[in-house]
């Protein structure tokens, strides 16, 4: 740390700009609620709104987090598309449980979820990976992603092969080790910043199979 810069411990920020969070707010339904809010960051042009903080846990509990980007959203929960063989991916089907967090900061909100992970139809994978530019496609070959690697060359080399496998312009199906995970709530947390870190914190939490409301304390 430089002498100009602030220390982090003085480094503050009041939430007085986008109001509160009620109960009387809040859409019937968590998916409803998301729309809204991810809606809304659109309409603030966050970059990459659809942008999210995984963490996962291996075996031995040992937590992980990474930012990916949220590729589909419904009633059954959030998906995204991995490498199986990654760290995320080994983990969250090792210990297939997960959180993800929305950081729109901007915005002074955060969504929070936490689920069961499981994997989407391979249909749905390849209808995806079907849609992804040519490059993420062949991307997708060359990386074997999260193991260690001597450098850059490699990771060139394997693109390399990949682009010989299947030529300048041949089909590229989806790779056997590479698909979706959808993290399945069990709690979906709206929280939006106030004033004095008093924050509006709701809950939607499955319980007995159907879903409550419930404020928590900021």
């Amino acid at each position: 740390m430089t002498p100009e810069q602030p220390l982090p411990a003085a480094m503050r920020r009041d939430y007085t700009e986008r109001g509160a969070l009620l109960e009387s707010d809040l859409a019937a339904a968590w998916p409803e609620q998301f729309a809204r809010w991810f809606s809304e960051a659109l309409e603030y042009a966050l970059p990459e709104p659809n942008a999210m903080i995984v963490a996962t846990a291996d075996a031995a509990a040992r937590p992980s987090a990474r930012t990916v980007l949220l590729k589909d959203y419904d009633e059954r929960g959030f998906v995204f598309f991995t490498n199986y063989t990654s760290r995320k991916g080994t983990e969250a089907l090792e210990n297939p449980q997960a959180s993800l967090v929305f950081p729109w900061f901007a915005m002074q909100r955060q969504v929070i979820v936490g689920g069961a992970v499981e994997k989407v139809d391979r249909a749905e994978t390849e209808a995806y990976f079907a849609s992804r530019p040519r490059g993420s496609r062949l991307g997708a070959w060359a990386s074997p992603q999260s193991r260690v690697v001597p450098d850059r060359a490699a990771v060139d080399a394997g693109l390399e092969a990949a682009v010989e496998r299947f030529g300048a312009d041949g089909e590229v199906p989806a790779p056997p080790h590479w698909g979706g995970l959808r993290v399945v709530p069990e709690t979906v947390e709206f929280w939006q910043g106030r004033s004095n870190r008093l924050h509006d914190r709701l809950r939607y939490r499955r319980t007995g199979g159907k879903w409550v409301v419930e404020r928590l304390a900021p």
